[in-house]
């Protein structure tokens, strides 16, 4: 994730460009982008795309919160604001692509379980912004990866910067973060403007973490995690204490529903981790293996490299020779690694759903204990 440069200036849309020649492309893009829209509408009508459970016996996790799911997509539609129509063509764009709202979802299933400890009877204002602002974040995180990293793909589609180039891609990040940023003060809520903006600054300590430690046989499993915490974990602890704490429950509830996001967070990071060894590129939307052909060494590579000498060399020769790489990922496959990853995502797995002991019996806490359970069931 890139820094938001402009992040501190509120004023974003009245930035004026002084390349001519960049502003006749971006409006070059703009229109190619509406087209897009249209057609996006047109593939894809009716409630937004949300997690499905893999056993067609299971009720849709996100089936309780459907209706505030799609009163986000269309509030995302809009927030964006209409002051910078490239831009906000782009994150239209982006929007429409259809990610899993995860991290929204989450933050109205918390919202819903946690109204009954306090007598709320509906949703407030607060929640519902506190939703938005998380998934604006959230994507813009996710454009601003796929620069640092270079990816062409993500989830199986042009990312951002590869249809666009890389100063649209910057500029739409930014905007969104500038953006969720003003919404966050107008929240006038301290706590959650600390949490929130925590968030930002753990996105930049992990991507500097990561940086710094590509091909490095000797990073340890704590500090895996701690970079899954600041790149994955934290804006997903941070969504669902926040919620909570526009439920106004005590302290210690919270307290628990950030430790479930935390939880849930790690164990997240650690199956998608699992998957980049297991799934084919198809399955993926990138290159099976990318994370460790970019010397990124995720859990399975760890507990891989205390049995097989031989992965140390390879990786530390950075893959120069043809065909190390399919070799360094059958090493990873018949160590155990993977495994032993397996058993680290249900260990948080188990963690999380601790943590919900706090909320009473309802519909709302069984999604959160379903979406724990269908992390884990992707690994099956």
């Amino acid at each position: 994730m890139m820094m938001p440069a402009t992040c501190h200036n509120l004023e974003f849309g009245r930035i004026k460009f002084a390349d001519f020649g960049v502003m006749r492309k971006l409006q070059s893009v703009e229109c190619f982008l509406l087209k897009l829209l249209r057609l996006c509408s047109m593939d894809a009508p009716g409630p937004p795309p949300v997690l499905s459970v893999k056993k067609e016996s299971k009720a849709d996790l996100f089936e309780v919160v459907s209706d505030d799911l799609l009163t986000l997509n269309k509030n995302l539609q809009s927030i964006v604001g209409a002051e910078n129509p490239v831009l906000m063509s782009a994150a239209e764009q982006i929007f429409s692509a259809g990610g899993k709202r995860m991290r929204p979802a989450l933050v109205f299933l918390v919202s819903r379980a946690t109204l009954a400890l306090t007598g709320l009877e509906e949703l407030t204002r607060e929640h519902r912004r506190l939703a938005e602002i998380i998934e604006m974040i959230h994507t813009a995180s996710l454009i601003h990866d796929d620069v640092l990293d270079e990816s062409d793909m993500r989830r199986g589609k042009e990312t951002v910067h590869q249809l666009y180039g890389t100063r649209v891609a910057v500029l739409a990040g930014d905007f969104m973060f500038a953006q969720s940023s003003w919404y966050l003060a107008n929240l006038e809520n301290l706590e959650v403007i600390k949490l929130i903006s925590q968030v930002i600054k753990d996105f930049a300590s992990g991507e500097i973490k990561q940086a710094s430690s590509l091909f490095d046989c000797d990073v340890e499993l704590d500090e895996y995690l701690i970079k899954s915490y600041y790149k994955t974990a934290s804006l997903i602890a941070a969504s669902t204490k926040g919620a909570a704490i526009f439920s106004r429950v005590d302290s210690d509830i919270s307290e628990q529903m950030y430790q479930y996001g935390k939880n849930l967070g790690l164990s997240f990071q650690v199956v998608d981790d699992i998957l980049d060894f297991t799934q084919s590129a198809e399955q993926l939307g990138k290159p099976a293996g990318s994370d460790l052909a970019k010397g990124n060494l995720t859990a399975p590579v760890i507990f891989a490299l205390e049995k097989e000498p031989k992965l140390r060399e390879i990786i530390e020769s950075e893959f120069c020779e043809t065909g190390s790489l399919n070799e360094a990922i059958e090493l990873v496959m018949k160590s155990g690694g993977i495994e032993r990853a397996r058993v680290l995502a249900k260990q948080k797995a188990d963690e999380a759903i601790q943590c919900l002991q706090c909320l009473p019996q309802s519909a709302f806490r069984l999604a959160l204990e379903g979406m724990v359970k269908f992390n884990l069931e992707r690994i099956d």
